[in-house]
């Protein structure tokens, strides 16, 4: 017998303010007041914005797509098929999810595979029964350490190309090391950390059918729009633009109800543009010469070691997009080595803090409209752990390369 799936998240009465919630607005309010004090001058704040408005156009409609397609039960079919493949096998199981995890986020986006990928794996956990935090930290983990391989998988990564001029392939002839060593990693702490501790085995689930076949189909066309755009090189807000428009038109259509202002994800937005008008404030008072104190100017093996650990650092302090643009801007224009260590620190290295990277960002976002609780201290300790032991590993393979 097969069983409806399509379930409209988000539903939950929320009596006390997200952590996030609270996050995002001082950062909104902050960066007001950079702008309004006269510490970042408007012209600069205009220019800032202009910037950022194809990533804030990705950002709030990747989430809606996310999430109408999760209403229309994409990711609970897509879970259960998952499952069945998996055999009942945890070992088979796991294998699955950190290939299916790393190979999206290689060859469309990070932040594609922290928003679309994460509810399937959530709903896969679900569906089997089993605990959602070790498959939800495999999408999040590899979102961020499988990020460097192509120029197309990170945001900074199509920055860094554009600088050392290189075509996707002398990119990643110089990157498939150190992607390979960021994922064997990454790989070998989820079992430690968190796989390990799951049953042996599992009952597959029955076959899944969607509630709404018409919307699921819409939802699934909307998803497959978004691909084909990255792949195609369209702009990323462009296409997820266009997929989410897909889909609210078939939602408008069967399920009117469904569409509802909550489903902007105004946090992020507010987030993302707070952040970026006080990140440029603080090069403006310091921070740019800061970063050349801290990457030094030895160009062998110890200058990688001090690129990608500011790279790091930097990215757990303000996020990983303008911590990568204040890196490249005190680096030389030739010095390729430590501008692909600084790229490494700055995809890798942000896991060791929630608001480091948009993909995370995005995971939690996720996760917090499926319901699944985060424990923080953990999450934060383990993703510390593999933060450093994943950057390193990869410089290492970087040098390898080089």
């Amino acid at each position: 017998m097969e069983a409806p799936a399509g379930t409209v998240p988000g539903h939950r009465t929320r009596h006390r303010p997200h952590p996030l919630d609270l996050a995002a607005i001082a950062l909104a309010v902050a960066g007001a007041g950079c702008v309004l004090s006269g510490l970042l001058p408007r012209a600069e704040a205009a220019a800032t914005v202009a910037r950022i408005l194809p990533l804030l156009l990705f950002l709030g409609t990747v989430v809606v797509l996310a999430e109408l397609t999760a209403a229309a039960g994409v990711f609970d079919v897509l879970a259960t098929r998952l499952a069945v493949t998996a055999g009942g096998r945890r070992g088979r199981l796991f294998l699955l999810c950190v290939a299916f995890a790393a190979l999206t986020t290689i060859l469309l986006n990070l932040d594609t595979t922290a928003v679309l990928l994460t509810p399937v794996l959530l709903a896969l956990a679900a569906r089997l029964g089993l605990a959602a935090l070790p498959l939800a930290v495999t999408t999040v983990w590899l979102a961020n350490t499988a990020s460097l391989l192509l120029p197309v998988s990170n945001l900074t990564n199509l920055l860094a190309a554009d600088r050392v001029g290189l075509s996707p392939l002398g990119y990643a002839a110089r990157m498939w090391l150190p992607q390979l060593a960021a994922i064997a990693v990454t790989a070998g702490l989820l079992w430690l950390l968190y796989w390990r501790r799951l049953p042996d085995r599992f009952e597959a689930p029955p076959r899944l059918a969607p509630a709404d076949p018409v919307l699921h189909r819409t939802a699934v066309a909307g998803c497959l729009l978004l691909v084909a755009g990255i792949a195609a090189g369209v702009e990323i807000g462009i296409a997820s633009t266009v997929g989410a428009a897909v889909v609210v038109a078939g939602f408008a259509v069967r399920s009117p109800a469904t569409l509802r202002p909550r489903l902007l994800p105004w946090r992020l937005l507010l987030l993302v543009t707070g952040l970026f008008l006080v990140v440029q404030t603080l090069g403006r008072a310091g921070l740019h010469d800061l970063v050349g104190t801290l990457l030094g100017a030895d160009a062998g093996p110890l200058g990688v070691l001090r690129a990608g650990g500011t790279g790091a650092l930097l990215a757990n302090a303000v996020n990983n997009l303008p911590a990568y643009l204040a890196g490249e801007a005190a680096l030389p224009a030739g010095d390729h080595t430590r501008l692909l260590a600084l790229l490494i620190g700055t995809n890798i290295g942000p896991l060791a803090l929630p608001w480091a990277s948009l993909a995370t960002l995005l995971w939690y976002e996720r996760c917090r409209a499926a319901g699944v609780r985060v424990p923080m201290r953990r999450f934060v300790a383990t993703s510390a752990v593999l933060a450093v032991t994943g950057t390193l590993a990869a410089l290492g393979a970087l040098l390898l390369t080089g």
